[in-house]
């Protein structure tokens, strides 16, 4: 009887049971011997803890505080799997803090929190932020997570960033400057339509940030119950501030197949299998597809291709053109905390956007954006900080 093949699956169980998790504390310095004990434990170290307490700026000199990172998550909008709370949140904040590690050299920490209260996250993460250069905030839903980082970023002297919304709107942008020039048109013309399929953390900060990177081009929101424009009932506050701050077109409604007819891209950051081959083929010729619901994607490669798209990307790593967020938020807080940054600035983040794109010499179909172990990467982003 033949052996059944092991899916990806199984094999990532296999291999997270087998280490234990991804991620271990290693010491910097030896404790072989009474000297080292006494040097870096007592009596010496009371030497250090007294100075940093009387100069708590200088903690950034004699604790690891100058290059940490707390990732933290109330388990709410785990990737494609939605609110599975802190446990399941915990091998995902391992993989970001093993990608912080790996790609910039940070010392990031996995942080899951068991409770989803808005008030008691901020809470929570202000007394532990002694510890930390910087917060990642991670998989935390909308709205809550607007709220929270706005919170953070007023009431902490360190750079807080939540990634999802950040980090994919840099790497989207990145890749549509690319595609754009790929297919021969321009992404900041009044002639250009995106629509953008999901209104949550990422989608919304897409939206803002190109809107404000290219104010002319007209993009459509799309939700659950389809257009998203002022003459529907029961729009949430973001949605309506997305109205009003006139970064969304929504002068009528409809469904998603409508609101691609005559698009130039989609930008998904949905749900998987939302577009069709057939619903592609209604958009402009040469059509730009970004279906980054992962694991799976709102549509597959090959059908986006079959429906006449010229650039397709995705959020995973076995397609070409990955759009993901591991591509910006090691070089993030690279830069930041290596030059104090207090607070990440849109600025930052359109600069950061454009040299990322420009990493790409000569972008084509399927190669518009860097892959995420390309070592000029971290280096660049941190430089745009």
């Amino acid at each position: 009887m033949a052996k059944k093949k092991e899916t990806l699956g199984m094999q990532s169980l296999a291999k997270h049971k087998k280490f234990g998790g991804k991620l271990e504390v290693v010491s910097k310095v030896p404790l072989k011997t009474k000297k080292d004990w006494s040097m870096y434990y007592t009596p010496g170290v009371a030497a250090v803890s007294t100075h940093v307490a009387k100069n708590p700026k200088d903690a950034y000199v004699y604790s690891i505080k100058k290059n940490t990172v707390a990732v933290v998550s109330d388990g709410s909008a785990v990737l494609g799997l939605g609110n599975i709370g802190p446990y399941g949140a915990l091998p995902v904040m391992e993989g970001k803090a093993a990608i912080f590690k790996s790609l910039a050299n940070v010392d990031a920490f996995p942080i899951v929190l068991d409770t989803q209260d808005p008030e008691e996250i901020i809470q929570t993460v202000i007394r532990i932020a002694p510890a930390f250069g910087g917060i990642n905030l991670e998989d935390i839903s909308a709205p809550n997570c607007f709220y929270i980082e706005e919170e953070l970023k007023k009431k902490l002297s360190i750079p807080v960033m939540h990634d999802d919304q950040h980090g994919t709107a840099i790497v989207v942008l990145a890749g549509m400057i690319n595609a754009f020039t790929v297919v021969g048109r321009k992404l900041n013309s009044s002639d250009t339509w995106i629509t953008v399929a999901g209104v949550g953390a990422a989608g919304v900060a897409t939206m803002k940030f190109i809107h404000r990177f290219a104010p002319k081009v007209n993009i459509l929101a799309v939700d659950s119950q389809g257009i998203v424009w002022k003459g529907r009932k029961e729009l949430s506050e973001t949605k309506k501030k997305l109205i009003k701050e006139k970064v969304i077109f929504a002068e009528e409604g409809g469904d998603l197949a409508q609101a691609l007819v005559d698009a130039d891209a989609f930008i998904g950051v949905s749900k998987p299998n939302l577009v069709s081959a057939k619903i592609i083929r209604t958009m402009k010729k040469d059509s730009i597809i970004f279906a980054l619901s992962n694991p799976n994607p709102e549509v597959l490669p090959h059908i986006a291709k079959k429906g006449g798209a010229a650039v397709v990307a995705t959020g995973r790593s076995d397609f070409p053109n990955q759009v993901n967020n591991a591509l910006v938020f090691p070089g993030i807080f690279r830069g930041a905390l290596d030059k104090g940054v207090r607070t990440i600035t849109d600025d930052m983040k359109i600069r950061a956007a454009v040299a990322l794109a420009n990493l790409v010499k000569k972008p084509t179909a399927d190669a518009i954006i860097p892959p995420v172990m390309d070592p000029r990467v971290v280096k660049t982003i941190a430089k745009a900080i």
